[in-house]
């Protein structure tokens, strides 16, 4: 959930999945430090650690966005396919939705992991930035466990039926890492063609 806060991690299956463990239906109980809860208190204690490393992984976005501002995301932008256009897209939507910018991107899927960073660029104030993902936050956690909790027992017959997503997000990030790879061995080679010196 935190890795999710700044760069998309299928926090919604891992939420689910949680909320499929605390129904009981994959484990009768499950060890919170040591403790065995289950019932409502697996809920909670699920819901809640989504929410908490959830909010951690924002703030930490947020500190990148302050610390490292406008250049940082003009120098390393193109890791989140950030061109100078969408930069100035994206400043001009938080000018114009502010709070709202935030608080409705934190339940929108796939755009909730990309408002930490640039919310810092954009100098959203932190306690208000905080209070705001806090409230999204805990919606999407707590809405996805529900959801997780209602599939209890039926579990094992959704993850069968979605299991191709699985394997679709494998299949993308190894052919993303063997193009990424190709194009900088290539780079690498032409540099070295390039270099008088050899």
């Amino acid at each position: 959930m935190a890795v999710d806060a700044v760069f998309p991690a299928a926090s919604e299956l891992a939420m689910v999945y949680g909320g499929a463990l605390a129904s009981g239906a994959l484990t009768k109980e499950l060890d919170l430090f040591g403790s065995h809860v289950s019932g409502t208190g697996a809920f909670l204690a699920v819901a809640a650690a989504g929410v908490l490393g959830y909010q951690l992984g924002a703030i930490a976005g947020w500190w990148i966005g302050d610390k490292g501002g406008r250049p940082l995301l003009e120098r390393r932008g193109k890791w989140l396919h950030l061109t100078p256009e969408r930069l100035d897209r994206a400043e001009r939507w938080f000018e114009r939705w502010d709070d709202r910018a935030v608080l409705v991107g934190r339940v929108t899927p796939v755009a909730r992991s990309f408002i930490s960073i640039p919310a810092g660029v954009f100098e959203m104030p932190f306690w208000r930035y905080n209070a705001l993902t806090l409230l999204g936050n805990g919606v999407w956690c707590f809405a996805l466990a529900g959801v997780g909790w209602g599939l209890g027992a039926s579990w094992e017959h959704f993850n069968h039926a979605f299991s191709y997503v699985e394997y679709t997000v494998v299949g993308v990030v190894i052919v993303g890492a063997a193009v990424w790879l190709g194009r900088w061995r290539r780079s690498s080679t032409i540099a070295r063609r390039g270099d008088p010196a050899r």
